[in-house]
């Protein structure tokens, strides 16, 4: 055998025991009579000694040549180590070398495979085996596989059944851009990789699976960042003879046992606000409330005074941000600047200093006294020793601008703190969305979301008012999850496909399938999609989900370590009957 202990479990009980390792020099200190090499593998570091008074010539002097990131096996005994090292698990003791074999010898690494490297992201990238070598990339692998393994045993335990479902599938045209896959068999016809299994989970509550889940690849041919991957993991699942109130109960309890599990903190907590009252509170349907700077809307106290920036807009809101009435005149003008720098798009903020005597100092100080300003105040929350800041325009527009700057101050400020938690669950999502290029509605969040039965007479009359049954689970300013009660019926979803601007053939063509298994006996049923990257990042502490994947691309979509995507020769083009035009 190669070993028979790994590089993490030795220590003072194993004194005096002859045993065999295999591994990596992580580093070697050659001090002339002695040398000491540290060997790591996946559990740990071990330090070995060759001693030229007590190890054979021949295996004294072949430790002399090794360099960093050989592969190595070993065989010796276990001593007690002369400056033991506290901080690692083997720090106790160290191997006197008898035998060595050198099982593979390596090319010096293009950067230090060390907690703290010397390698950028890209040359890392390049070199990922490499990179999952160090412990911060590899602990994060191990990080996600535990959650993965405590999701597994939450929904097995809840009689939830894990069913897999096809890779190779008909392309739709709801969502993202399909990946699509030509098919030889079939000339001049193609696969799409599933942007989720939304119409299989459907089809085995059909069937009668009942409680179904799947840890599942997903493929959206979409613009990359630092939380989005052109292929993803979903925590994907199903419930049949489910209402909202079931499924909420469910995956709020799956949260809560990760975060007691894997972190060791119990969340009784989980509130439940409408999209309606987020966007209008915090300025977007995923907010982050481990802090508060809740949106205070100022057209009543702010207009009609003399402050034409303010008459002309469609909204005036601000926030207080806590203890900032210390900041600067330059302090102020960079947030001034990051506002209106072209990813926010504000043209400009007013500001509101709440000093400690009570007094109000503003930069419209000209147009509203101290009685107007102590009504801002009041409306926002803001205390002495705050700053209210204030943005106006376009509804929709202006609220976004100050979300960001809201979670900008609350970064500043160190109120995101990786190591709280904060979940939430956002309701009452509206059904359809409208395309000012189309002029056409479109599923907020796929067309086989269920409207709330009290809206259906909206459908013909404003369907922008119609409310779906759907629901998002939102943790530190994340959407991690989302879902929706399903529509179950063909004469429902017929109705739907028609207010999307399908015709009749094309729902047939498109979603046939369905149609005709709603048709012998479709319970009714619903479910949620957790994306494991994120909440797995999320739970880790981290912003970035890369690190959480084994093999990530960049933000080009390539994975430069395999240089993928690339062409293809001209006789795999011609089998597929494909002719590619680059002009």
């Amino acid at each position: 055998m190669y070993r028979s202990h790994n590089c993490g479990e030795l220590n003072a009980s194993h004194i005096n025991q002859e045993v065999t390792l295999a591994g990596w020099v992580q580093k070697s200190r050659d001090k002339g009579f002695m040398n000491w090499v540290d060997l790591r593998d996946r559990y740990g570091i071990t330090q070995l000694l060759f001693d030229e008074s007590r190890s054979e010539k021949s295996v004294f002097e072949l430790a002399k040549t090794l360099g960093r990131e050989f592969v190595v096996q070993v065989k010796g005994t276990v001593i007690e180590r002369e400056a033991k090292n506290n901080n690692i698990a083997t720090g106790e003791i160290e191997i006197l070398v008898k035998e060595m074999t050198i099982l593979n010898a390596a090319l010096t690494p293009p950067f230090t495979i060390e907690d703290e490297t010397d390698g950028g992201e890209d040359i890392r990238m390049k070199y990922r085996y490499l990179d999952i070598r160090r412990n911060p990339v590899k602990n994060s692998l191990l990080f996600r596989h535990k959650v993965a393994q405590a999701v597994r045993n939450y929904l097995s335990d809840l009689d939830f059944c894990e069913v897999e479902t096809p890779y190779l599938i008909k392309s739709t045209p709801e969502g993202a851009r399909d990946f699509v896959v030509p098919s030889r068999m079939n000339e001049g016809q193609f696969y799409a990789l599933p942007q989720s299994p939304q119409t299989f989970k459907q089809l085995l509550m059909v069937g009668g699976m009942d409680k179904y889940f799947q840890i599942v690849k997903c493929f959206r041919d979409e613009d990359l960042r630092a939380d989005r991957q052109p292929e993803f993991t979903q925590i994907d699942c199903e419930m049949a003879f489910v209402e909202q109130e079931d499924i909420l109960n469910v995956f709020e309890g799956l949260t809560r046992h990760l975060l007691k599990e894997i972190k060791g903190i119990e969340v009784e907590k989980f509130p439940r606000i409408t999209y309606d009252y987020a966007i209008k509170t915090y300025g977007n349907d995923k907010p982050d409330i481990r802090f508060d700077m809740k949106f205070g809307e100022l057209n009543e106290v702010a207009q009609h005074k003399d402050f034409p920036v303010f008459n002309a807009a469609e909204l005036v809101v601000g926030i207080a941000a806590p203890n900032c009435a210390t900041y600067t005149r330059k302090e102020i003008d960079a947030l001034i600047d990051w506002v209106k720098r072209p990813q926010v798009g504000a043209s400009g903020m007013v500001y509101v200093k709440c000093e400690a005597d009570g007094t109000y100092k503003s930069s419209v100080d000209k147009f509203y006294d101290q009685e107007d300003l102590k009504k801002w105040a009041e409306i926002t929350g803001a205390k002495a020793g705050d700053m209210i800041f204030v943005l106006s325009g376009p509804a929709d527009k202006t609220r976004a601008q100050l979300s960001a700057l809201r979670m900008e101050l609350a970064t500043r400020l160190g109120l995101r703190n990786p190591a709280e938690f904060a979940p939430l669950w956002v309701v009452d999502f509206p059904l359809l969305e409208l395309d000012e290029e189309s002029g056409r509605w479109h599923a907020m969040h796929h067309p086989f979301t269920s409207p709330k039965p009290e809206d259906m007479e909206l459908l013909s009359t404003n369907p922008g008012k119609v409310r779906a049954n759907a629901y998002d689970m939102v943790l530190n300013g994340n959407e991690i999850g989302g879902g929706s009660i399903r529509i179950h019926d063909k004469a429902t979803q017929q109705l739907m496909f028609k207010y999307l601007g399908f015709t009749e053939e094309e729902a047939r063509n498109q979603f046939g399938f369905l149609m005709d298994a709603f048709q012998f006996g479709a319970p009714p049923h619903g479910g949620l999609a957790f994306g494991l990257d994120r909440l797995v990042a999320i739970l880790g502490g981290q912003e970035t989900i890369r690190d959480f994947i084994a093999f990530p691309k960049n933000n080009s979509g390539r994975d430069v370590m395999i240089d993928a995507p690339s062409v293809i020769d001209d006789a795999q083009l011609n089998e597929l009957h494909i002719k590619v035009d680059l002009k």
